[in-house]
């Protein structure tokens, strides 16, 4: 007689479980139905129904590889709909970005601030170690650095990288066409063929707008004049939206309106529908920070989630130690806004972590500085000392030297207009200490502690919150693909438990609670 040995779990048990634990580990099982049962009036969870069971609702299977957009899976060669923003300055680093790789998930660099022989470091390292992985590159708009715009992409187009995730974008500008346009080609049956994806990160419509619809037809005429596109691609040009993916980027770290996801999402996916763009994927970002918001992103129609705030917490993220300790104490309200330095004349904000600096409180000052007086000549002697003393640490004069050397290499019309303009002269003074504050930051530099310029968003105190007790609560044991995985498979989690509840089923008090680094390996 031949046994056949039973190949069912722990949690495989044929009686049904109705406590917490036990209902946990069966809907935490995201690859196998899990059903709720009436045993002989005994309301529980099983994997394994027995005859004599009653069936009353049933959650499906769920893995987190069946959340969100098939299509952005497969256009982007990850397992997950899921990607690591890019945050600037190169914390989001090549460390960060071949982590994710090397584990099949899409991450983009940090370009923005970067001078170009960074990036094209950075770019020489992921061609040579992770080439046939997913990963990204970040494209920003700075009015006042059109450029490093310009360099950026031909960097990109030189090294052949084929996804820019483009942010602060208020319209699209020649740089990002001339990316989109020049990696278009006619495929077999006539139908274009974009080789150089775009992934827009946008927070209002009328921006969102300009990449769900084709390419300006005199952008593409200018950059056919110039010779940077071929005929045919700029006929192609007209008939593919400027990007494939959407990001609606909702209350977050670094550049933001604050908008809440609930709100945006939705609008953005209307405004896909409406424009007629259907084939391009519309994904949510800002408040991801924990499995609920995960799912709720994915419940609402994300095709895809962006996080930030909580990779710059893990250890492969490029930034301090002290700035990793920082960002695991912080609190869902310990979150402010400052002037942003790459748009300080425009009066642009952007969320920082208020704890543990005084960066926020200092940054607006320079702000109100800078919006009642005409040149640093006009500031009274007493807040000029202060300004100097308080907040810049050296003189104005040390300060502009410093300016003169950095933009002489960096971008040299800056110094130029700001030659015979006082006020212009100014901004690049206050824009010195707001670039130094994150540079002081990435590099945790002790004395400066106090004006550490840290990007975060109220979801990285959310993440803490989750993860307290567990052995993601440390910045050492935090890893970003980890980090990835824990939250998607978190999600999937979550969307069992809505399952089962909009079926009427009473689950535990607390079920729902799963701590973050629960997930058996």
């Amino acid at each position: 007689m031949t046994v056949v040995e039973n190949p069912l779990t722990a949690v495989d048990c044929v009686a049904p479980v109705a406590d917490v634990e036990g209902v946990r580990a069966l809907l935490g099982d995201t690859d196998r139905p899990c059903y709720v049962v009436d045993d002989d009036g005994t309301i529980g969870l099983t994997a394994v129904p027995a005859p004599r069971h009653t069936l009353l609702a049933v959650a499906g299977p769920l893995p987190p590889t069946q959340l969100g957009s098939a299509a952005f899976r497969t256009a982007h060669g990850t397992d997950l709909a899921y990607m690591a923003g890019s945050m600037a300055g190169g914390v989001a680093s090549e460390d960060l970005v071949i982590a994710m790789a090397r584990e099949g998930l899409l991450a983009s660099f940090g370009a923005a601030g970067l001078i170009p022989d960074r990036i094209e470091r950075a770019l020489q390292r992921f061609i040579a170690e992770v080439p046939d992985r997913p990963w990204a590159c970040n494209l920003i708009h700075s009015p006042h650095e059109i450029e490093l715009e310009r360099a950026t992409v031909d960097l990109c187009l030189r090294y052949g990288v084929r996804c820019v995730e483009a942010s602060a974008f208020f319209d699209v500008t020649p740089s990002i066409v001339r990316y989109r346009v020049a990696g278009l080609r006619r495929g077999p049956d006539g139908v274009p063929i974009a080789e150089n994806r775009v992934i827009a990160k946008v927070s209002r419509d009328q921006v969102a707008q300009r990449f769900l619809a084709p390419p300006p037809s005199e952008i593409v005429t200018d950059l056919l004049a110039e010779g940077a596109i071929t005929a045919e691609q700029a006929e192609l040009a007209m008939l593919v939206p400027m990007c494939d993916d959407l990001t609606a980027e909702a209350d977050s770290g670094g550049h933001t309106d604050r908008q809440p996801l609930a709100v945006l999402l939705p609008a953005m996916l209307r405004q896909r529908d409406r424009s007629g763009a259907h084939s391009v994927r519309v994904g949510a970002a800002g408040g991801l920070g924990t499995p609920a918001a995960v799912w709720s992103a994915f419940a609402a129609g994300a095709d895809y989630v962006v996080t930030g705030s909580v990779n710059q917490s893990c250890r492969e993220s490029g930034t301090s130690d002290a700035v990793r300790a920082l960002l695991a104490e912080a609190e869902p309200t310990d979150c402010d806004m400052a002037p942003a330095a790459d748009m300080f004349e425009l009066g642009v904000q952007l969320q920082v972590l208020k704890r543990g600096t005084f960066f926020p409180m200092r940054a607006k000052k320079l702000y109100a500085l800078y919006a009642s007086h005409a040149s640093l000549e006009d500031i009274p002697a007493l807040q000029l000392e202060h300004l100097e003393t308080k907040i810049l640490g050296q003189s104005v004069d040390e300060v502009w030297a410093q300016c003169e050397e950095y933009f002489s290499r960096r971008d040299p019309a800056q110094l130029e207009r700001a030659r015979n303009a006082p006020k212009r002269r100014m901004a690049l003074v206050f824009r010195w200490y707001l670039g130094m504050a994150s540079r002081w930051a990435s590099v945790g530099e002790a004395d400066r502690v106090q004006d550490y310029q840290i990007w975060c968003g109220p979801s990285m105190g959310a993440f803490n919150q989750w993860v307290a007790g567990t052995p993601l609560a440390h910045p050492a044991g935090r890893e970003v693909a980890t980090v990835a995985r824990e939250l998607m498979h978190g999600a999937a989690f979550a969307g069992r438990i809505c399952a089962l509840r909009a079926a009427g089923t009473v689950l535990p008090a607390g079920v729902e609670h799963r701590p973050g680094g629960g997930r058996s390996s």
